[in-house]
């Protein structure tokens, strides 16, 4: 009999899911892509990447076209794709983590620094992005 093929971070050779993993606490491959998460999710009519879609880009690497995409910042984290996970994968959290990996100027940064941004910069970030930065300050 044959042993499945187990594909890991290290495997991959993706930072990108390490990172992800590491704020977020969560387990990126173990996720299947059920599709529970975005079916259940009430902000998926105003996301241009879903979220089951965006574990599998976290899953594949695909850091720049997420980063990018402007569904991280429609979450607005009600929890519910965390509730609908048979695998317990808390999406919610790994969205957050990659708002945090956008908020971040210098990666090795713990939180986003709210008091040394311009007014400028503060007008025009989403109020999600400076919630997101808030939770992470303070857990």
């Amino acid at each position: 009999m044959m042993t499945p093929l187990r594909i890991t971070p290290a495997r991959l050779g993706d930072s990108f899911v390490a990172q992800v993993e590491q704020i977020s606490s969560q387990r990126i491959l173990a996720c299947y892509q059920c599709g529970n998460c975005s079916a259940g999710c009430p902000m998926s009519d105003h996301m241009d990447v879903l979220p089951n879609q965006i574990i599998r880009m976290v899953q594949l690497g695909m850091r720049e076209q997420l980063l990018a995409s402007k569904a991280i910042w429609a979450c607005v984290s009600c929890m519910t794709c965390n509730s609908r996970c048979p695998k317990n994968v808390r999406i919610a959290e790994v969205i957050e983590a990659v708002r945090e990996i956008v908020l971040r100027t210098n990666e090795r940064r713990d939180c986003l620094p709210i008091a040394e941004l311009s007014p400028e910069t503060l007008a025009a970030l989403p109020p999600i992005a400076l919630i997101s930065s808030m939770r992470k300050l303070t857990s």
